[in-house]
């Protein structure tokens, strides 16, 4: 058990060169026109990455919370489908991920992924963090290794995105899905998983579908995501008093990180209180984003931030909260 939660929790530096998903971001404008300007306060300061460190001891409880959410939930989504181990002893190569454990250097991917079809532009997910059904969709795609952009409506009902919604179907329902590959658009969570398999996962003779067993049995995956939403007090439930009102229209900040991280999942809460889209890169144990992340920062850590609105990149959760409270919120 102690293994599988430093596998789950694991970060590591490498060196590494640069890549970036900039292509995405233009293709994610959460509106028409110009994003509003926002701009980073004068004593901000990037912080220095500090893997697997709590950086604040006031931060304990939450990752405790965030760590037995992790175990009611079965860490489903730490892993991609098809996760397998390629080699127990990787040699450093410059821009590949390893997982450095004593004198073991754990590689590893997915035996299923590589050939599943990939969308051309990111999917959109109108959800919130405490929602059950939703966080059952955002655990798919994690296993499918999507990037896809999430436009949070706290409680279903509130923020702009929750009204666009309503404009849009009629309804203020979540999770709802947006494919502009396909042009599919489609409520219910059940509905929305058979989807994500049938579209962008690997042929069914390829995998075991018991291994899906944790979200597609629906009693199970409700339950103990309804659990895992009290544990951290009901996220996003409500669209935070302070939040600019023009949230919603900036350009999707892009996360790094996997639904039951317990760094991630504190800024996952932050940004969908505040109603800021986001574009969460999964970044799951076998992930090719992995690599990527190596790529482009030299280092894989989660969470990492990328603000196309002021330019900011940055690693370490509790300052990246720190962060979206004084860019994006009314100062009284």
């Amino acid at each position: 058990a102690l293994l599988l939660l430093c596998v789950v929790l694991s970060a590591k530096t490498v060196s590494g060169f640069s890549f970036n998903f900039d292509g995405l971001l233009g293709k994610t404008t959460a509106s028409a026109g110009a994003a509003p300007k926002v701009e980073v306060p004068d004593d901000f300061v990037l912080p220095e990455p500090k893997p697997l460190t709590l950086t604040r001891s006031s931060d304990f409880p939450s990752v405790l919370k965030s760590s037995a959410a992790l175990a009611v939930r079965l860490a489903t989504g730490a892993f991609v489908l098809g996760w397998k181990i390629d080699s127990v002893f990787a040699p450093e190569e410059e821009g590949k991920y390893a997982l450095q454990l004593g004198p073991f250097r754990l590689r590893d991917s997915s035996s299923v992924l590589q050939d599943a079809p990939r969308p051309e532009q990111p999917l959109i997910l109108y959800e919130y963090a405490a929602s059950p059904f939703a966080k059952r969709v955002r655990e798919t795609i994690n296993l499918l290794d999507l990037t896809v952009e999430y436009r949070p409506c706290p409680g279903a009902r509130g923020g702009q995105f929750s009204q666009d919604l309503f404009e849009r179907t009629g309804r203020r329902t979540v999770p709802f899905l947006i494919d502009p590959n396909t042009g599919t658009e489609m409520f219910e969570s059940g509905d929305i998983i058979a989807y994500l398999l049938q579209t962008y996962g690997p042929s069914e003779e390829s995998y075991d579908k018991k291994a899906l067993w944790p979200i597609t049995f629906e009693a199970f995956s409700i339950s103990t995501s309804t659990i895992v939403a009290i544990l951290r007090d009901m996220p996003a439930a409500s669209r935070q008093p302070n939040a600019r009102p023009d949230n919603e229209q900036m350009l999707p900040l892009e996360l790094w990180g996997y639904e039951c991280s317990p760094f991630v999942l504190p800024v996952r809460e932050k940004l969908g209180s505040l109603c800021l889209p986001h574009l969460m890169v999964s970044c799951s144990r076998g992930s090719a984003n992995r690599d990527r992340m190596v790529k482009k920062t030299g280092r894989f850590q989660v969470p990492y931030l990328c603000d196309p609105n002021t330019g900011v990149e940055m690693f370490e959760g509790p300052e990246i909260c720190d962060y979206l409270e004084a860019v994006y919120t009314v100062k009284d």
